[in-house]
């Protein structure tokens, strides 16, 4: 399973990963490619989650049913925000995260059960941040959405680090 699961990373990041791989273990240039908007990542989430659902390779994703391709979107959506959370996290822009706790491996098998789990505790903003003060105005959702559109600047900086 594990080769299943982790051999197509394995080629394409020429890294280490085994099952119990947490998103503070990936390093900054995998992380950085996998927190890009786009199709050039969206191919590296779906070589993971196909392997781990055990749905075949990513090159069939097109031929998969309607079904199975959902599912593997919306975890694919999931995980990129969890990539970008833990890229905020680099850079000291957010506090810690629910889905930190967890193997990317877990994350894609336990979805249904960890997404809701990660959406009840969204990641705060850190009090250094310089836009902290506007953060700590709004309310609930709001909050979410304002970290959400730190996405391109966080990229920014971030390849700033590579």
């Amino acid at each position: 399973m594990e080769q299943r699961c982790l051999g197509p990373w394995r080629k394409r990041f020429s890294e280490a990963f085994d099952l119990q791989t947490r998103l503070t273990d990936l390093s900054d240039s995998t992380l950085y490619f996998l927190a890009q908007p786009g199709e050039h990542s969206s191919m590296g989430y779906y070589e993971f989650i196909m392997g781990v659902l055990d749905l075949g390779a990513a090159a069939k994703f097109h031929y998969l049913d309607n079904r199975d391709q959902m599912r593997v979107v919306d975890i694919h959506l999931f995980l990129a925000d969890q990539m970008r959370f833990e890229m905020m996290c680099r850079l000291g822009w957010i506090k810690g995260f629910e889905a930190e706790k967890f193997s990317l491996f877990e994350l894609v098998r336990d979805f249904d059960r960890l997404a809701d789990r990660c959406r009840q505790k969204a990641p705060q903003l850190a009090l250094s941040h310089p836009e902290y003060a506007g953060y700590s105005a709004l309310a609930g959702t709001d909050k979410e959405v304002f970290i959400r559109r730190l996405l391109q600047p966080a990229l920014d900086a971030f390849k700033e680090r590579l």
